[in-house]
């Protein structure tokens, strides 16, 4: 079967814990006025995109994100936890200055391969990679043409579009390899199946914050 799907990837506005420099992961919190007003502009910029469908984690701040980018459109939204934040365990809530040098925390930005994730219970890179490119995989068995807004996190969002691009969830921190993704920012990737033929991703855009200015 023939498929050709572009995907519109747009991390959540801005939260109050953003505001705040607390991690977040699974825990929630509310979006703040930039960030609701960044939603809102990315829906204005992509008014002209006809979606067939959109897609958020079950956390509410997506979901709120994902609701101000659609407006009054007649878009299903729909929510897939293989796209919720990575689980930091007992650092969630905690501020990041104050966890920053530890060693598993160093290991987590720098060394993907070896984070353990053990002193915190939370989900390693691997775990995170998994569920991720499956909630992608499961869209995609949905689809088979058409634009499809999905609206994630920071963690989540940089690993998955680094993956579709080429990279290992071991590697995807390396220079070159992924970037930071700034909150309602939008990067696209098309992915396109010809008949008996292995499926491929096209990245087309990372991190375009033009409609922000």
């Amino acid at each position: 079967m023939n498929k050709d799907l572009r995907f519109y990837f747009v991390r959540h506005g801005r939260t109050i814990w953003n505001e705040q420099g607390l991690m977040q992961g699974s825990g929630n919190s509310n979006l703040t006025e930039q960030g609701v007003q960044g939603a809102v502009k990315t829906g204005e910029v992509l008014q002209t995109i006809p979606f067939v469908a959109a897609y958020s984690s079950c956390l509410q701040r997506t979901i709120d994100t994902a609701h101000h980018i659609l407006g009054e459109r007649d878009v299903p939204l729909f929510q897939h936890n293989g796209l919720n934040e990575h689980h930091f365990g007992s650092w969630e809530g905690t501020l990041v200055d104050n966890i920053r040098q530890h060693p598993e925390f160093q290991q987590m930005v720098n060394d993907p391969a070896n984070y353990q994730a053990r002193c915190n219970n939370g989900e390693t890179w691997q775990q995170l990679a998994e569920r991720a490119t499956k909630a992608i995989q499961d869209i995609i068995k949905i689809h088979d043409k058409g634009n499809i807004l999905i609206v994630s996190h920071g963690h989540t969002l940089r690993l998955l579009i680094a993956l579709l691009n080429g990279a290992t969830w071991q590697n995807h921190r390396e220079n070159g390899k992924s970037e930071t993704l700034a909150n309602t920012s939008i990067s696209v990737v098309r992915y396109v199946q010809e008949e008996n033929a292995q499926g491929r991703f096209i990245v087309e855009k990372v991190n375009d914050v033009g409609h922000l200015g």
